[in-house]
């Protein structure tokens, strides 16, 4: 059966896949004091560094963190390019105006972060936890989130185009107002999902699709009752 407004036989493109880092091959151990206002910290390592502190206009290029910490840090108008994130400590991190670009994000922890009005293009979240995280506002182009706990996040409003959440856990996301170009749900849990119209355009396969259908009818108003 073809699905209510529906085409026949209309081929839809592979989505694209993020682009991976560019890595500097000869990387020089950094200092937490470099992370500062109006800084550049291009080709540097940062393994096991604790960052603190409120930091604009800080660019970090072609880098690998390592078991680094950000303790109590935000960060304002920055990028963060060609760069690879290992088992980083994000939790409670506030991020405005921060740009992601050709990055990896592997076994890290974003728990109740705050990434107001970012842009990630070409980004790979690996593993790790991203639940309470908000992506409220924010623009994904090219994102892929593997094996993430993504439990009551926040995407209202977000724009995503050719994202891919694959074997995550969506429990209670939250995605009023988003728009969605090209963005697939694969084997998700996606119970208790808030704002269900902002999913329109979205692609979901594997259980997380009956488990979507109890919100639908919630928010269409009808009682299911066994």
């Amino acid at each position: 059966m073809t699905p209510v407004g529906s085409q026949r036989d209309v081929y839809k493109p592979p989505i694209t896949k993020p682009a991976r880092p560019k890595v500097h091959p000869d990387l020089r151990q950094a200092e937490a004091e470099e992370f500062e206002n109006d800084a550049t910290l291009r080709a540097v390592l940062l393994n096991g560094t604790v960052l603190s502190g409120n930091v604009e206009l800080c660019d970090i290029e072609n880098s690998r963190l390592s078991n680094a910490r950000f303790i109590g840090a935000s960060l304002r108008q920055s990028v963060l390019s060609d760069s690879e994130f290992d088992t980083v400590d994000f939790a409670n991190f506030r991020a405005q105006d921060v740009s992601l670009l050709r990055c990896t994000v592997s076994t890290s922890r974003l728990t109740g972060s705050h990434w107001q009005s970012g842009q990630f293009t070409d980004v790979t979240f690996e593993g790790g936890r991203a639940d309470m995280a908000l992506f409220r506002g924010s623009k994904l182009k090219r994102v892929v989130f593997q094996n993430v706990i993504l439990q009551q996040a926040d995407f209202q409003g977000a724009e995503l185009t050719h994202v891919v959440f694959d074997g995550c856990n969506v429990t209670g996301g939250q995605f009023a107002n988003a728009t969605m170009k090209r963005v697939e749900f694969n084997n998700c849990t996606m119970l208790d999902i808030g704002g269900t119209a902002g999913l329109k355009g979205a692609t979901v396969r594997g259980p997380g699709a009956l488990e979507l259908a109890l919100s639908l009818a919630r928010d269409a108003g009808i009682a299911i009752e066994q």
